[in-house]
């Protein structure tokens, strides 16, 4: 699922049969079918960009979008449509006028992955839906109760990993700050 209705991004999962036969299974169990690695979109991807970009490089100050835009090679445009919507779930804020630009609504410690990802997405527990059994091949034989378990496992991870973390790490890695006199995370 690429784009879901209402310009809402989703997880993006790609079918792929690999038309193996299972004995076991009635007729033959016909196809067995798997999933490619479950992505996250281009746009949750620009927004946990954009976003570790205001915790890591921001010190607290209004970013401009565009200064955003080329450290993270990100269209601008694209960026402020993304920025809208974390703006609209209370996850940054804006500035207009001279010297504005975006900042954190809150310390990077109280903002997590998952917040970033379900301020575009919606809901994880809808982003891994299964479509509705009986769409496909053998649907009886499906693993649907393992979505909702997907859903959670994931959840709690995007949910452990905050703004702050992911600065840590990229301290860790020596990743290039913006600005060297910047605060620095420390272990």
């Amino acid at each position: 699922m690429s784009v879901g209705a209402g310009g809402r991004g989703r997880l993006s999962r790609r079918w792929v049969a690999d038309q193996v036969p299972v004995p076991w299974l009635p007729d033959g169990g016909e196809f067995l079918h798997s999933w490619d690695p479950v992505r996250l979109s281009l746009q949750v991807q620009y927004a946990i960009c954009g976003s570790f970009d205001l915790a890591y490089n921001g010190g607290g100050e209004p970013v401009q979008i565009r200064v955003i835009s080329q450290r993270q090679a990100i269209p601008s445009r694209y960026l402020e449509q993304i920025f809208q919507r974390l703006r609209r779930a209370g996850l940054i804020r804006s500035k207009r006028g001279p010297g504005g630009g975006y900042t954190l609504a809150r310390p990077p410690s109280e903002i997590s992955l998952r917040e970033i990802v379900e301020a575009l997405e919606g809901p994880l527990s809808e982003a891994l839906l299964m479509d509705a059994p009986g769409n496909g091949p053998n649907p009886g034989f499906r693993p649907d109760f393992v979505w909702s378990a997907l859903a959670e496992r994931l959840s709690e991870a995007l949910a452990a990993t905050s703004l702050d973390s992911l600065c840590r790490q990229a301290a860790i890695a020596d990743l290039p700050r913006a600005n060297p006199d910047a605060p620095m995370y420390f272990i």
